[in-house]
């Protein structure tokens, strides 16, 4: 099996989307986050537990990786090795303009819906979300533009499949998307 690769703007969804077509294909699921994990343990971090980010090592590791675009460079290397062997869902923000192999989905979604999701998973008002993800939605851009020159978020050329998220909810999306995967001929 192909891998699948979801992108998308930050709180659109990818997260959630993915996690659904990994339980229902039964493949695995490995976003940026874990392969940082895996090179934080490489560099002699311990990295356990989901907030193990917030902690002092792991705000020493991200420290780090902010002084170099290394990081984010062997992050997609790893990231096109698995996708080239395929049988995974990959989360991944330049990863579909980094590969050719796999079934690229983007998942699509306006500011405003964005901030609503934002909100309601972590308990935040949806003003601070706007703010939040107009930062980070800016700072991505510059950075895959910078890294790679990639047109993130402008350029989607490079996808098999883009839904809209405006209106529809996480489980709707990956039923479309496990539909899409499911009858793909090439």
């Amino acid at each position: 099996m192909e891998a699948i690769i979801i992108s998308g703007m930050p709180a659109v969804g990818k997260t959630t989307v993915s996690k659904v077509v990994s339980d229902v294909l039964g493949i695995p699921l490995v976003g940026g986050g874990d392969v940082l994990k895996e090179m934080a343990i490489e560099e002699g971090y311990s990295s356990g537990g989901g907030d193990w980010w917030d902690t002092a090592g792991g705000m020493r590791f991200l420290m780090e990786r902010k002084r170099s675009s290394e990081f984010d460079r062997e992050v997609d290397l790893r990231l096109l090795q698995k996708a080239k062997k395929g049988g995974v869902v990959i989360t991944s923000y330049p990863l579909p303009w980094l590969s050719s192999n796999g079934v690229k989905v983007w998942l699509s979604g306006s500011a405003k819906s964005r901030a609503k999701r934002m909100a309601k998973r972590d308990g935040m008002t949806i003003s601070a979300c706007l703010k939040i993800l107009s930062v980070r939605d800016s700072e991505n851009y510059k950075l895959y533009r910078k890294i790679y020159g990639i047109e993130f978020g402008k350029d989607l050329k490079p996808f098999d499949l883009v839904v809209d998220t405006e209106s529809i909810d996480e489980s709707l999306v990956a039923k479309i998307v496990l539909h899409y995967v499911k009858n793909r001929t090439d």
